[in-house]
């Protein structure tokens, strides 16, 4: 049998850790391991941790400083024991009653994949939700990791990968988990599976501007630091406009005047390169 780690981090996020902790303790399958990290919290989340200890199967928990996010990250992965980790921060909760029973069975069905992820819903402070499917089952590439990623908690990852490419980037604040899915992923060629299936629920209260800024400068850096300039500059240059006409190709009557506009400007150039080129000679 399949089993799965799950691991959750948290810091002074005691009502978070809570509504993340029920939402574990209400599945379905309970065969599970689950680990808790958090940050040496001076609120009341060990006292939360210790409420729900009694309705879990397997708890680890450690409650000591940590140097940030993926130092926590990494305790949680080097004190995992299952053959899949998901990582679900306080916070965050899962999106059924059922979904690891479900994500468990889909793993079965596509005989073990190093890689399995679903949908994760996106929760705004007003209220909206937003179901993100991610790349949903279409092939994972540079040019995709490049302008967006893969979402982090609503994926099963096996564990031994981390073994293989390394656990995240504690260096970094922001962005490690994706510079870990471009290791394993990209030059990896590892092949992610995908399920039409809800996860998760993200909260989205956390994210703003700040966070935006420095995802990318972190996105930059580490791109500085994997690929050479040469293979970058094409990506710097043309991914938007790549992104644009995949948007464009949603809508058949809009590619085909863009592609029509375009072969005219093309002949235009190419005749006036042709009367440039005997004016020459001429």
């Amino acid at each position: 049998m399949v089993h799965l780690s799950l691991v959750s981090i948290n810091r002074n996020n005691a009502a978070g850790l809570e509504k993340t902790m029920q939402s574990v303790a209400s599945q379905t399958f309970k065969e599970f391991e689950y680990i808790i990290i958090d940050g040496a919290s001076t609120d009341d989340s060990v006292d939360v941790i210790r409420k729900y200890e009694p309705k879990f199967a397997c708890l680890k928990w450690i409650s000591e400083p940590d140097s940030g996010i993926y130092n926590a990250m990494n305790k949680g992965l080097r004190n995992a024991t299952c053959d899949y980790i998901q990582i679900l921060n306080s916070g965050d909760s899962l999106a059924s009653n059922d979904v690891i029973e479900k994500m468990l069975a889909a793993l079965e069905k596509l005989e073990y994949p190093s890689v399995l992820y679903g949908n994760m819903i996106k929760c705004f402070p007003d209220g909206r939700r937003m179901v993100d499917k991610g790349f949903a089952g279409q092939e994972i590439t540079m040019l995709g990791m490049f302008t967006g990623t893969l979402n982090h908690n609503p994926v099963y990852i096996r564990r031994d990968l981390f073994e293989k490419y390394g656990y995240y980037d504690e260096n970094l604040k922001i962005v490690s988990d994706w510079k870990w899915y471009l290791q394993a992923i990209i030059l990896g060629d590892e092949k992610p599976q995908y399920v039409d299936l809800n996860v998760t629920l993200f909260d989205m209260t956390g994210i703003s501007e700040t966070n935006k800024k420095l995802d990318k400068e972190e996105r930059n850096a580490v791109l500085e630091q994997m690929f050479p300039h040469t293979v970058l500059a094409d990506y710097e240059r043309f991914a938007s406009p790549i992104d644009m006409i995949k948007r464009l190709q949603r809508h058949p009557w809009a590619y085909k005047m863009v592609w029509f506009l375009e072969r005219c400007l093309f002949k235009l150039e190419k005749v006036k390169r042709k009367k440039n080129q005997f004016s020459k000679y001429e």
